[in-house]
C-alpha cells in the first residue's frame, strides 16, 4: 500500500461521550452451542455482553474463544441463537464485524507492512475510505503511544509494540465493542500496567465498551465492572465484579501459631472453607457465623490466633470458588 503523509496527526483520538445507561445489552447469547465433531467447546451457554467493560473468564478449552469467534461470525453455532447490536453474527457477519474491534491473542501482523499501512489496511477491511483509513491510522497510532515509529516495519517491533499496534488497528473504525483476547501477554510489569492504563482510558474516557478475556485476575479486576466466568464450556457465574465480590459470607484473615491442621479440620466441620494466604489463611465462615467461631474453634484445638482481620473476597476467590475449588 502506498503511504501518503496526512496532515500532522493529532496526538490523541476524538472524544467520544460515555453512552448513556443503557437498558439493553449490546450483545445476547441464549443456550448456545458450539461443536468440534465429538468435542462441545460450548454446551448451552446464556449471557449479555452490556456496555461498559465486562471480563470473559475461564481455564483453557472452557470456551472463551469460540465465544468470541462465534460473536465475530466465524463460527455458525450448533444452537441456539446469538444477537449482536439486533443482528445474528451468523446471518449477517459484515454488518456485525464493522461494529466490532478485535485484538486476537496471537500476533496478526503482515510482514513487510509499516505499523501506519498495516493500521490503515485494517481500517479499509472495516469499509473505511482509504483516505480516511490513513489518516485515522495515524490518529490511533499516536494515541497507543506508536506515532514516532509508525513508519517502522512490524517486524522491527518488540512485543510490547506489536501489542500496541493490534489494539492501534482494533481501534481504527471507531467501533462500538472491542474485543481484548489477553492484551497484556508477553509484556513486562511496566509494559502491563501502561496497556492496562491505555485499555481503562479507552473504557472510562472514550466511552467504548469492551470484552476483556484474560487469564490475569488482577487484570480483570482493575479494568471491568462485569464479569462472565465459563468452565467446560458453560457459565460458571456472572454478574457484576462489585455484588460477586461482596458480603457473600464473612470473611477473615487469619494467622494461628499451633496444630494448624486440627484448627482448619475443626472449622470445616462447622461449615466453614479456607484458603491459604500470603502469611496465613483466608476463613470463610459459615453463613451466620462471626469471628468468635474462630476463637472459639481455636480454643478448642489449643491454638492460638497471632493476627485476623476482615477481608473482602476478590474476583480470584469468585473464580476459584465458580470452578468448584473451595480449598
Amino acid at each position: 500500500m502506498q503511504e501518503t503523509e496526512p496532515q500532522p496527526p493529532k496526538p490523541d483520538l476524538p472524544e467520544v461521550p460515555a453512552p448513556p445507561a443503557a437498558s439493553a445489552p449490546l450483545v445476547q447469547f441464549e443456550e448456545l452451542s458450539v461443536s468440534y465433531g465429538a468435542l462441545r467447546a460450548l454446551a448451552g451457554v446464556s449471557g449479555e455482553f452490556w456496555p461498559g467493560p465486562t471480563g470473559l473468564l475461564g481455564p483453557n478449552g472452557a470456551g472463551k474463544t469460540t465465544l468470541l469467534k462465534t460473536l465475530l461470525g466465524f463460527i455458525r453455532p450448533d444452537g441456539g441463537r446469538m444477537a449482536a447490536f439486533g443482528r445474528d453474527p451468523a446471518v449477517a457477519p459484515l454488518e456485525v464485524r464493522r461494529r466490532i474491534g478485535y485484538m486476537p491473542e496471537v500476533d496478526c501482523h503482515l510482514p513487510g507492512m509499516t505499523a501506519a499501512a498495516f493500521v490503515a489496511f485494517a481500517g479499509e477491511l472495516s469499509g473505511m475510505p482509504r483516505d480516511e483509513a490513513i489518516s485515522r491510522s495515524h490518529e490511533v497510532l499516536y494515541y497507543v503511544g506508536l506515532g514516532e515509529a509508525r513508519y517502522r516495519k512490524l517486524e522491527e517491533y518488540s512485543t510490547g509494540m506489536k501489542q500496541r499496534a493490534k489494539l492501534a488497528q482494533a481501534l481504527v473504525h471507531d467501533p462500538d465493542l472491542l474485543l481484548l483476547d489477553e492484551p497484556t501477554n508477553g509484556l513486562d510489569p511496566q509494559g502491563r500496567e501502561e496497556m492496562l492504563d491505555l485499555i481503562g482510558d479507552i473504557s472510562t474516557r472514550k466511552g467504548v465498551s469492551l470484552v476483556l478475556c484474560s487469564h490475569l485476575l488482577r487484570d480483570v479486576e482493575r479494568v471491568c465492572e462485569q464479569v462472565i466466568v465459563l468452565n467446560l464450556g458453560q457459565v460458571a457465574t456472572r454478574g457484576p465484579i462489585a455484588a460477586l465480590t461482596g458480603a457473600r459470607r464473612s470473611t477473615y484473615d487469619v494467622r494461628v501459631k499451633g496444630d494448624e491442621t486440627a484448627f482448619l479440620t475443626d472449622l470445616r466441620d462447622h461449615g466453614c472453607d479456607w484458603t491459604e494466604s500470603e502469611d496465613g489463611y483466608r476463613v470463610r465462615l459459615a453463613d451466620g457465623g462471626g469471628p468468635e467461631l474462630i476463637f472459639r474453634t481455636a480454643r478448642e484445638c489449643g491454638v492460638q490466633v497471632r493476627y485476623l482481620r476482615p477481608a473482602a473476597e476478590t474476583l480470584e476467590d469468585v473464580f476459584l470458588r465458580a470452578l468448584g475449588h473451595s480449598s
